[in-house]
Formats: C-alpha cells, sequence, structure tokens
C-alpha cells in the first residue's frame, strides 16, 4: 500500500477527539501524501475540525491532503481505513441511561458499557454504526473500521458476528491502568509510561492484567504492586485494589468503568459522569479551536505531543508492514482467549501489519476471572442480539440477566421508559 491511502474520519465534528487524532496524525512522519476525509452531520462542527485540521497540517509540514464533507458514501467511495468517533446525542441520552435506573432503585456507576445503560447505549448505536459498514461493505469493502465509540466491546462483537469487514475497537483503558499501578509502587509522572509493560486480556474496561514487567530489565513487578499496595492511599480506586487481592491481579480500568459490570459497582462510587463538566470543557475546547485557527493564540503546549491512542499506529503499521505491537485492541474472539465463548469480542494484544490485524494470545485468563467474565460475556451477547433485531422481548431478558440489576418490576419500568426514549434510532440491522 502506498501512501496514496483514504483516511476516513466519521463523527469528526467531535472536538476532544478528533483533537486527539490530529495530534498523532499531523505529526506522523509516515502518513504525508494519504488523503484525510472529514464526515459529520452537523455542517458548524465540521467546519471548525476542517479549519484546526488544516492548521495542524501546515504547522506540522504534514503534507496531507486534507477533505471534509456532509455526505458518508461519497467520502467512503475508495477508503482504505474508516475511524469512527459518533455518538447520538451523546450527553442527553447518556444522562437519562445513568438517572432513569437511578430512579428506580438501581444502584449503578456510568450507565455506559454496562447495566441498563449499556443496554440502551446498544440499541441506539448499533444501527448506526451497521450503517457504515454496509456502506463499506459496497464501497470500501477491503478497508480497516477502526472503532472508538462506546459500547466498544458490543459494536465488535456485532461486526464480528454480522459483517465481513474488518474491525477493531481502540481504547485507551490499559494506559489508565498503567497509570494508577505505577502510581501506586511510587512513580510519578510520566514514568509508569516509561518505565511499566502490561499485558492484559479480558473485555474492555473488564481486563485481567496478566503480567507487569520492568520495560528495561523485563522483571515481574507484580510482588511489587501488591506490597506497595497495602500501605497506600486507600481512597485511590479501592473497589480495583479490593478485587485484585481477592483475584489476585489488576482488572482495568478504573472503579467507574469496571463497576460497570458487577453487582457491587456502586462500591467504587455512583456518582456518574460529569456531564455538565462535560458540555463545559466541550464549549471551552471549541473556544480555544477558534482561536487557535485565528493566530489569536497559540495552540496549547499538549497539541505538540502525541495523544497517546494508537489508531494512526495501526495504520502506519499496516501501510508499511512494520509488525508493530498495539497494547490493546477489541477483536471479535474466536478462541484468541479460549476460556472465553468464541462469539464474543475480546481486549488483547494486537500486531499490526500489512497483512492485517493479529490478536495476541496471551493463554487462558485465571479460572476465576474467566467465570467473573463470562457473566457479563452473556449479557453483551443478549443486548447485541435484542439492538441488531430491534427486539423488546430480548431487552428485557438482557435486562434481566444483568448482574446490576436488582428488581424486575425495575427491569419493566426502566425498559418501557428508555425504550421510548430511544425508539427514534431503534431499528433492525439484519
Amino acid at each position: 500500500m502506498t501512501n496514496t491511502c483514504k483516511i476516513v474520519f466519521i463523527g469528526a465534528g467531535s472536538a476532544s477527539f478528533g483533537v486527539h487524532l490530529f495530534r498523532d496524525l499531523f505529526q506522523s512522519k509516515q502518513l504525508a501524501g494519504c488523503t484525510l476525509t472529514l464526515v459529520d452531520t452537523n455542517p458548524e462542527t465540521l467546519e471548525r475540525m476542517y479549519g484546526l485540521a488544516q492548521y495542524m497540517n501546515k504547522r506540522h509540514g504534514a503534507g496531507i491532503l486534507i477533505e471534509r464533507t456532509t455526505d458518508r458514501r461519497a467520502a467512503l467511495r475508495g477508503a482504505h481505513f474508516v475511524l469512527n468517533s459518533v455518538a447520538i446525542d451523546r450527553t442527553r441520552l447518556w444522562r437519562m441511561d445513568f438517572e432513569v435506573p437511578k430512579k428506580y432503585g438501581v444502584r449503578h456507576t456510568l450507565g455506559e458499557n454496562g447495566g441498563p445503560g449499556g443496554l440502551f447505549f446498544t440499541m441506539r448505536t448499533l444501527p448506526l454504526i451497521f450503517d457504515f459498514v454496509r456502506d463499506m461493505e459496497e464501497l470500501c469493502p477491503d478497508a480497516f473500521f477502526l472503532n472508538y465509540s462506546n459500547p466498544e466491546s458490543r459494536i465488535v462483537l456485532a461486526l464480528g458476528k454480522y459483517s465481513p469487514i474488518r474491525s477493531m475497537g481502540l481504547c485507551h483503558g490499559i494506559f489508565l491502568a498503567r497509570w494508577y499501578i505505577g502510581t501506586i509502587m511510587g512513580m510519578a509522572d510520566k514514568e509508569p509510561e516509561q518505565k511499566l509493560d502490561l499485558w492484559a486480556a479480558g473485555l474492555n474496561h473488564f481486563q485481567c492484567v496478566m503480567q507487569i514487567r520492568d520495560r528495561e530489565t523485563g522483571k515481574d513487578m507484580y510482588p511489587l504492586l501488591l506490597e506497595k499496595d497495602k500501605t497506600f492511599d486507600p481512597s485511590l480506586q479501592p473497589l480495583t485494589r479490593k478485587m485484585m487481592r481477592a483475584f489476585g491481579h489488576w482488572i482495568t480500568c478504573s472503579d467507574d468503568h469496571m463497576g460497570e459490570y458487577i453487582p457491587y459497582g456502586y462500591e467504587g462510587g455512583e456518582k456518574g459522569f460529569d456531564f455538565d463538566g462535560e458540555d463545559n470543557w466541550r464549549i471551552k475546547l471549541q473556544g480555544i479551536i477558534d482561536d487557535v485557527v485565528a493566530g489569536k493564540q497559540q495552540p496549547p503546549d499538549e497539541w505538540n505531543t502525541l495523544s497517546g491512542e494508537r489508531g494512526i499506529a495501526v495504520i502506519e503499521s499496516v501501510m508499511h508492514n512494520q509488525k508493530r505491537m498495539i497494547e490493546s485492541g477489541i477483536v471479535y474472539n474466536r478462541g484468541v482467549i479460549p476460556n472465553l465463548p468464541a462469539d464474543l469480542a475480546v481486549e488483547v494484544p494486537i500486531v499490526a501489519d500489512a497483512a492485517g490485524l493479529h490478536p495476541v494470545s496471551l493463554g487462558p485468563l485465571p479460572d476465576p476471572i474467566a467465570k467473573l467474565m463470562t457473566m457479563q460475556a452473556s449479557v453483551q451477547q443478549l443486548a447485541v442480539e435484542a439492538a441488531v433485531h430491534a427486539s423488546k422481548e430480548l431487552a428485557l431478558e438482557a435486562l434481566l440477566i444483568d448482574p446490576v440489576m436488582n428488581s424486575t418490576n425495575a427491569a419493566h419500568k426502566i425498559l418501557d421508559e428508555l425504550w421510548e426514549a430511544n425508539l427514534p434510532y431503534i431499528r433492525k440491522c439484519v
């Protein structure tokens, strides 16, 4: 593949993720000559990010051809890589996903990837994702679909089962886990990134860190973590650390994310996402982007560093056959983790090269952890079937087997209220 490749970014109006992507893309030394096509349904936010892309392309001398359009099908024709970061009416609907179950007595943490909220994220998101991949099957069937939208595990599971498009989810959860682990070990600032290798396998936001090693010597660092944990500030990720003491391994990536999958997740906190803070930050970020593009201020210092995301690394590796190790990616299992169902999306290390994306098996999970995750595997499988068939009956069953649920009466009330709120987006995918 030459550097004439085409990268399509769907959901390009997302300022926060767009800035991360642009930081990596326009500092790449290997992508000059590529085409970046920005796609969004909102012309105003699309134009803002197009302006920022042009600015950063020129600032870094990246040599990338930049296009923008609201016509997804026109953008996809001939694409080699499709990056997705869409979310439907994100803050308003996600807030409902969190608050409605709480109103009926369900104690949960985020309402995004697990529990009732995870179900309805799935119900409304999968039809839109299938619109994208059906277009890809027609217009760019050999392209890679790199997904950043939640719920990652359920999206990748659905695509693995119902589409031939090569897909993978990408998440920075393993790097958040590394930071927490390094902090407990007494490392500061960038030291965990520089000094620690983590090898993890499991589900998205629910990985088992199988090994922690010193990056230079290969020394096993788990004994140090377990020892330091005994005396470290107990307020840092208390639930994750309780789970580590019980199961012998750190489970990614934080109390609130892991807590979505277990009935006692609320013990790590149940405040939910900071929706108001997110809205305020988005408005502030848009102002920064406008001022930077207009020349009224210099870009923030962090814009001159890499974001830590791995999408551009995947593209470089495939284009140039680099056989690069990607620390963590979400893929269809097919036996990569042998003691989890084959029909499941799992998060494991990936090798990327010109032949594609190759999951790395770390062998079976410790048996108790596999059993812990298998409960959630069944929930995800049933939620995907409910979404792709637009079935309220299957959605109820998915709720009733979810360990976060604590009442059949609550399940029925939550289902009715959130189904009505999401009805404009629920439709059959297959």
